[in-house]
């Protein structure tokens, strides 16, 4: 599936029609391909105050092999494919405005499909009013620069507390990379935690096996092939209703096919002892599956609200707590990662039932995070917002098209968007990254 107004509109006919009619123009997007550069370009990082962090973030981007551009326009005929910002020695709002100093001059280089990263201590951690003032108002500066970028280019903000700083690498190389081409004004707040030294740049996964619900068709099937490319072994998981499709998926993954009703009595059960006998346990376990049965509150009836709750929520939290509990099963370092959703952020009419659940699938994850950490593992959830699948082109023509442009990027998310935010959240090198939820939007108009 693709977003058909994005073709058309760079495409030689659809590309003159927008601009005589004053339509819209969606980028194309810089999205991943194994092999492909970090960056595009070079990278601008400078810093407001005495940051911790620049010297680590130069040096990962010349691991990766991007060249660092300084700060003081002596590259003023560079074009960055990127702007890295180090806030982290901000320490009150009249400090802010290096940063403005910084990013001003820099964005209106900035090439398409760029990307700007600011990296900063976290609010809670402030030390007095006047710096959490000042951490806080970085959020609201990235989220309206999102707003502001064009041209495919997006703005995203880190929060790093002091010790963290090990952490830091995969998320930097995630925002730049074209893994998040939809992930677009959003706020991830990183933890301490033991984070392997190397990791293998195109098989991250290798070696791993993967638990994918909801894998027969639209994001969970793109979930199981980048999962897949990756390196792992996936168990690709459906209802036997969905038998056909199902082994299609695993067999073109080179997975395994496991027909599973996760709301019966007995599956969670069920899965814990097929992973123990044929695969001696799972390292990576994405709980996709959910379904919608939408009605306005008061003309839902029980079977329609029971129905969602039961797939979408307590299915995750049955299976969960199975795998936590089945000694040995869910392998140290584990990543556990939950689909949830726009509409449990910000709501949606006549979908009380299924937000109510996504939005419970964001708590359950903050919930367990301190656990999975006490194993050195992670749990956390991804939020798409409006992704073309199958399900949304049988919306209505005029409710799809608002809904595929009401963001940053004016253009409705692929299911590999999802998909590569997943597999991030999924690698070793991501412990750092527990109890978060990572919009993948496109930085939509609707809720945070």
């Amino acid at each position: 599936m693709s977003d058909w107004y994005t073709t058309f509109a760079n495409s030689g006919v659809g590309s003159a029609l927008a601009e005589q009619l004053g339509l819209p123009r969606p980028a194309v997007l810089r999205r991943y391909e194994p092999g492909q550069p970090l960056l595009p370009g070079p990278a601008l990082v400078g810093s407001a105050g005495e940051g911790r962090l620049r010297e680590t973030l130069t040096a990962v981007l010349r691991d990766a092999g991007v060249a660092v551009l300084a700060p003081d326009g002596s590259d003023d005929g560079e074009h960055p494919a990127a702007v890295v910002l180090d806030a982290t020695g901000v320490t009150g709002p009249g400090q802010l405005a290096v940063a403005h100093d910084l990013l001003a001059p820099a964005v209106t280089r900035l090439r398409p499909t760029g990307r700007v990263l600011v990296l900063a201590d976290p609010p809670a951690d402030a030390g007095s009013p006047a710096q959490a003032a000042a951490r806080q108002a970085l959020e609201g500066l990235v989220r309206s620069l999102a707003k502001e970028l064009r041209a495919g280019s997006t703005a995203n903000l880190v929060y790093v507390p002091e010790g963290a700083e090990a952490s830091v690498a995969s998320p930097l190389r995630f925002f730049l990379s074209g893994r998040s081409a939809y992930v677009d004004g959003q706020v991830l707040t990183l933890g301490a935690a033991e984070v392997p030294a190397e990791e293998d740049a195109l098989r991250p996964l290798a070696g791993k096996v993967a638990v994918v619900t909801g894998a027969a068709r639209g994001i969970g099937a793109a979930i199981a092939r980048v999962m897949a490319r990756d390196g792992a072994h996936v168990v690709a998981v459906d209802v036997p209703a969905a038998g056909e499709a199902l082994a299609r998926v695993a067999n073109e993954v080179g997975g395994t096919a496991v027909q599973l009703d996760i709301t019966a009595s007995d599956a969670a059960g069920r899965l814990v002892t097929h992973l123990r006998e044929r695969h001696g346990g799972v390292d990576v376990v994405v709980h996709n599956a959910g379904i919608t049965r939408d009605k306005l509150l008061v003309n839902m009836d029980a079977a329609r609200w029971n129905s969602v709750m039961a797939v979408n929520l307590q299915a995750q939290l049955d299976l969960t707590r199975a795998l936590l509990d089945a000694d040995g099963v869910l392998r140290p370092g584990a990543r556990v990662v939950c689909v949830s959703s726009q509409s449990g952020i910000a709501g949606n009419r006549g979908q009380t039932n299924y937000a109510a659940s996504k939005a419970g699938v964001i708590g359950m994850v903050r919930a367990w995070a301190p656990e999975f950490a006490g194993r050195g593992a992670t749990v956390n959830a991804v939020a798409p917002g409006f992704i073309v699948t199958e399900m949304t082109a049988r919306m209505p023509f005029g409710t799809r098209e608002v809904g595929a442009r009401i963001n940053s990027l004016q253009q409705g998310g692929l299911p590999v968007d999802v998909a590569e935010t997943i597999a991030w959240l999924s690698q070793p090198t991501a412990a750092g990254v527990n109890g978060q939820v990572v919009r993948v939007c496109g930085q939509s108009m609707l809720g945070a």
